[in-house]
């Protein structure tokens, strides 16, 4: 983990929040693209689901969590949340490869 920046006074800290927010927001960006990629190499909706997919996921970044030192269960139910969203997408970039 890299190393938080000491701040020396509130709008110092909400200035390195804001920096934090943007970046989550083009990582979560990122992760979107590839996720709309990857219904392209999938054969079914059960594919795209991929239920086993998501448990690994879900484990990884809660372990992940705990070795940062931030909730388990918070970063478990954002993930839950952009997984499930990620996957209506991938669910409709499938459909409309199907069409061709």
């Amino acid at each position: 983990m890299a190393e938080v920046k000491k701040c020396n006074s509130l709008e110092e800290v909400r200035q390195e929040i804001d920096k934090i927010d943007d970046a989550i927001v083009e990582l979560i960006s990122q992760r979107s693209h590839l996720v709309r990629q990857a219904a392209s190499f999938k054969n079914s909706i059960e594919e795209v689901k991929a239920d086993d997919r998501v448990d690994y996921i879900l484990q990884k970044v809660r372990h992940s969590a705990i070795k940062a030192d931030v909730s388990p269960n918070m970063i478990s139910d954002l993930f839950k949340i952009m997984i499930n969203e990620m996957v209506e997408t991938e669910i409709s970039e499938f459909r409309n490869t199907q069409t061709f």
